[in-house]
């Protein structure tokens, strides 16, 4: 089955206004020509002008994360309806900062993947092991806890929906990338997951790979055959090596 792939650009806490709107007019003549999505993740305080600048273009702007609830008391958090209100695509939600940094769980993902689904927002689930978890030879139960109990109430008929990211933590703003047999490996293994639920949305499913991704290596990762784009960090901060990777898929 033919997945288009995407290409999505994880800010991350970099660029001001100002700073996005010199990438982005940068970028956008570069991905002109893309045959695959692209999408930034930019900080919230940038996403409105991101929506604005990019309309009318191939380049989608995505949240990097999102509360469950449409509204409450909820000190600091952004709801699904306010991202829809500006125009954004998605959101990333799961990311491994998020995870251990501010203590997200796998039991809130539960509740944000069903309450972007049905706002009308792309939901980019992240899902990856540790290096000890890999040593100790407990990636795919570390995948299958988290695709599970994220997945666990998105009905059957909206899992293609969602966009899951691999990312290998210890390969997350280390240098270290997995190797392709790795990245295949653990991807082709998501999918699995997905497929267990549904055939169909194991077929239609779009896996990224996310990880120290540069232009050097983009094209050797975007060819696995169940790699269908990638998240990218740091290379994304950069137009014309953002516009490389894009380039490769």
């Amino acid at each position: 089955m033919t997945r288009t792939p995407l290409i999505a650009g994880n800010w991350k806490m970099h660029k001001t206004i100002a700073e996005a709107e010199a990438f982005i007019q940068a970028l956008l003549p570069r991905v002109a020509a893309a045959r695959s999505d692209v999408a930034i993740c930019p900080p919230f305080t940038a996403l409105g002008a991101m929506v604005d600048s990019a309309r009318g273009s191939g380049v989608h702007v995505y949240a990097q994360n999102v509360h469950e609830a449409g509204s409450g008391a909820f000190t600091g958090e952004v709801s699904p309806p306010m991202l829809v209100e500006l125009d954004v695509h998605g959101a990333i939600v799961g990311h491994s900062e998020r995870r251990q940094l501010f203590g997200e769980t796998d039991r809130a993902l539960q509740a944000k993947v069903p309450a972007l689904l049905d706002a009308g927002l792309v939901p980019i689930l992240c899902v990856g092991e540790t290096e000890e978890e890999r040593e100790a030879e407990q990636t795919q139960r570390k995948l299958r806890q988290q695709v599970r109990e994220a997945l666990a109430k998105v009905d059957d008929a909206r899992l293609a929906d969602v966009v899951i990211a691999y990312e290998p933590i210890w390969a997350i703003g280390t240098g270290k990338v997995a190797t392709p047999e790795q990245a295949q490996d653990a991807i082709a293994f998501v999918r699995a997951l997905v497929n267990d639920r549904s055939r169909a949305a194991g077929d239609a499913v779009r896996v990224l790979y996310g990880g120290s991704v540069k232009p050097d290596n983009a094209a050797e990762l975007l060819a696995l055959p169940d790699v269908d784009g990638a998240l990218v960090g740091g290379a994304s901060l950069d137009a014309e090596s953002f516009a490389a990777i894009v380039a490769a898929a």
